[in-house]
């Protein structure tokens, strides 16, 4: 019994995973791949372009075969949702993103978590603050991560109750 204790400290200590005195979370595991740290940072690059409209970038961290099911309830791929950005149909006053869930399978990271952006140009709702629920699929592709899907919904507001 004394020797399983002391393999499991030892493993504990020294960082085996699976085997951890500290508590993981979904959106901040205990010891976070290079690949969740990469995307985390794209994911930021991702925020500031929509912030900006700077469909460059957005086409650069986008998989050339993306494909979005958006908030106006669309499928559309990544030439349109760059027509939209250039055209300013699709732009932002503000955007905030929360990874609440992050996991690496390998060649793919999926992300998912919440959204509070405030909508401008053409949008349905703009200047208004919208709150949405998204995923996003990123894949290593060509030697660099790219996001292959994303799906975001607007969150419906709770109606308070006396």
């Amino acid at each position: 019994m004394r020797s399983l204790i002391e393999i499991f400290l030892l493993a504990s200590l020294s960082g085996v995973p699976g085997v951890a005195l500290v508590k993981a979370t979904p959106d901040k595991p205990v010891a976070e791949s290079a690949a969740t740290k990469e995307v985390r940072l794209l994911n930021e690059q991702e925020v500031q372009a929509m912030l900006h409209g700077d469909a460059d970038t957005m086409a650069r961290l986008w998989s050339d075969d993306l494909v979005v099911s958006n908030p106006l309830n669309k499928l559309v791929d990544k030439k349109q949702v760059l027509d939209m950005v250039r055209s300013g149909f699709l732009a932002f006053t503000s955007y905030e993103r929360k990874i609440e869930y992050i996991r690496d399978y390998g060649n793919t990271v999926i992300v998912g978590g919440n959204e509070t952006l405030v909508f401008s140009g053409k949008m349905p709702n703009a200047g208004n603050t919208q709150h949405l629920r998204f995923t996003g699929i990123w894949m290593k592709q060509h030697g660099r991560w790219q996001e292959v899907a994303r799906h975001a919904n607007i969150v419906p507001q709770q109606e308070s109750r006396p």
